[in-house]
């Protein structure tokens, strides 16, 4: 743990504008919770009555709650210069991909002299360029990638690599180890008690591949002719998915299980969990399985392969391969032995590496780094 003297002790700014309790969210909750234990002055600005809005509150840690009006909401820019002007923060660390990374970033530089750190969670290209010159460069002082491929990313978009820190995220493992009724979590899901299950945790949209695990499923029904796709999560592709799984005959063997808060209580049920996206920076959902010793299928994009070690915790596959899927989910669901031993690894990774204690050493660390520029 990072000890600080008095004269050390920073006052931190976290703005973070997702408004459902998602992987990012979460990121936040955690930093903000364990600097508060170790008594920083910190504070978050978030939506009004989020979730993260609500654990914050009740941990009691200091909410700047706002509404805003989207990624382009230019009135925000105002709203937070006051804030920032009442709370005087020497850190303002952006973790919102939504509008915040560049209008959260624009209030600080014009709020006068505060750092500004921001996180980076996807793996998307970053084109070199003013706008990237401006948003990476002016706008901030110090860039958190959670995984190595985004570091990539960013170096490859002409962002020095002196400026980017690698802190990979972190869950609270505990939270995924739960004991609960698994009769009565398959009943709310609509699971039999002797269907296996294979499940999918992310945004119903085009990047995270569901499309190729649903035309592996034939494949994998073949074999195993109990098994449901539970599909968690909300987007914009969930109408194309149903007609897919219709298309495929399959239709009876998915659950479209919506958007769920009691991750850690259906992951006790979970067979296999699958991530087949075909871009990733770094899957929270990921970590929550390898907590709860689910083994893994995940396609080898972005951070994916910095967490999900082949042949150890699970299973990598070449992305948007609907066969090495299947291949994968099978070869796990014809041995219990293998997914017994693969989550335990998992476990022990989550717990030994992506813990919240590292991940908010990270910040620090950085944070002071940034202080000194």
């Amino acid at each position: 743990m990072i000890n600080m003297s008095p004269e050390e002790k920073i006052k931190v700014l976290h703005i973070e504008l997702g408004k459902r309790r998602l992987g990012g969210s979460m990121q936040v909750f955690y930093l903000a919770r364990e600097m508060k234990r170790r008594q920083m002055d910190i504070a978050v600005v978030c939506p009004d009555q989020s979730p993260l809005h609500s654990m914050c509150e009740m941990e009691g840690i200091p909410v700047f709650p706002v509404r805003y009006r989207g990624d382009l909401d230019l009135s925000l820019i105002p709203r937070l210069i006051r804030m920032l002007s009442d709370y005087r923060p020497r850190i303002v660390h952006i973790h919102s991909r939504r509008g915040a990374d560049t209008l959260g970033a624009f209030a600080a530089r014009l709020a006068g002299e505060v750092k500004v750190v921001v996180s980076r969670r996807v793996d998307n290209p970053v084109k070199p360029g003013i706008f990237t010159r401006i948003r990476y460069g002016w706008l901030c002082d110090r860039i958190v990638a959670v995984s190595g491929g985004i570091v990539k990313e960013l170096v490859r978009g002409g962002i020095p690599e002196e400026k980017i820190s690698l802190v990979y995220s972190a869950v609270e493992a505990s939270d995924f180890q739960v004991r609960t009724d698994a009769a009565k979590v398959r009943a709310d899901l609509g699971l039999d008690l002797q269907d296996s299950v294979v499940a999918v945790i992310a945004q119903l949209i085009d990047r995270k591949g569901h499309r190729f695990l649903l035309r592996g499923a034939p494949a994998i029904l073949a074999r195993h002719n109990k098994v449901k796709f539970l599909l968690l999560g909300e987007g914009e592709t969930e109408s194309k998915l149903r007609n897919l799984s219709r298309e495929l005959d399959i239709e009876e063997h998915v659950i479209f299980a919506g958007y769920r808060d009691n991750i850690g209580e259906i992951l006790s049920i979970v067979d296999v969990l699958v991530h087949p996206a075909t871009m990733e920076g770094f899957a929270n959902c990921v970590l929550q399985a390898m907590a709860a010793q689910v083994p893994v299928v995940a396609t080898s994009v972005g951070g994916m392969p910095e967490s999900v070690l082949h042949g150890i915790n699970g299973i990598l596959v070449p992305p948007r391969d609907s066969k090495a899927i299947a291949d994968a989910v099978i070869e796990l669901l014809n041995d219990a032995s293998l997914r017994k031993n693969m989550g335990a690894e998992g476990r022990r990774i989550v717990e030994d590496r992506f813990n919240v204690k590292n991940m908010v050493d990270g910040n620090l660390a950085l944070y002071f780094a940034a202080m000194k520029l």
